[in-house]
């Protein structure tokens, strides 16, 4: 693959990539919404969408440039974090009453950043794994398989990591078994719903940015950044 190879949309994919991201993990991931009586985690609304772009990078660019997409990502998270915690330590002005609700909500535990990194890390990269290596298995056919099969495995990862490292023994272990298994399927129920926009946002990107990468002789490490 060409290092000098210039695109015109990969910089925006993965700028949408990481704001979903940190929206999810900043907005949603310590609420329990309940809609009727079903209940579920309320990022779970948005975050599928970086799974979604992730499977288009996948698809468009391939499995490499995805990882330096997933290593942003996982740096704006570390990033978040860390600012998170500088600005709920820093002494309140006199007079201000916000810092309460300001330490509630900004005010992750370390459990709850290491839960997330890790699922993150873990879930992104075994979901652009699975992504390139369908894709050579089926010839570059039937998109929809490779969107929804690496979905099924990279959201449980993700699942299965975030609310037993997360929650267990902070919550009760039904809630947390509930909502880890009402979140995964509400993820991959996302992906589906999303299909028909994935297989348009795909076809109009290989055709603008003239590339539809097959990972025939991918390193898969997670370990680098090369593209």
């Amino acid at each position: 693959m060409s290092e000098t190879r210039q695109y015109r949309y990969y910089d925006f994919a993965m700028a949408a990539f990481v704001a979903v991201l940190i929206c999810s993990n900043l907005i949603g991931a310590a609420k329990v919404a309940d809609l009727g009586g079903f209940e579920f985690g309320a990022g779970v609304l948005f975050f599928p969408i970086s799974y979604v772009l992730g499977d288009v990078l996948t698809e468009v660019y391939g499995y490499a440039r995805t990882r330096r997409v997933v290593w942003a990502g996982f740096a704006a998270i570390l990033f978040m974090a860390f600012m998170s915690f500088v600005v709920v330590a820093l002494p309140p002005a006199s007079g201000w009453l916000g810092q309460g609700a300001y330490e509630q909500v900004f005010g992750q535990t370390p459990r709850i950043v290491f839960a997330s990194i890790t699922a993150f890390w873990l879930g992104e990269f075994a979901n652009a794994f699975v992504m390139a290596r369908m894709k050579i298995w089926t010839k570059g056919k039937y998109l929809w398989t490779r969107t929804i099969g690496s979905t099924v495995v990279g959201q449980g990862i993700d699942s299965m990591v975030f609310y037993p490292v997360a929650f267990l023994g902070i919550w009760p272990t039904d809630l947390v078994l509930l909502i880890m298994a009402s979140n995964f399927a509400l993820k991959v129920g996302w992906e589906a719903v999303l299909t028909p926009i994935t297989y348009k946002v795909v076809g109009w990107l290989k055709r603008v940015e003239h590339e539809d990468y097959f990972d025939k002789d991918t390193d898969f490490t997670p370990f680098s950044i090369k593209r």
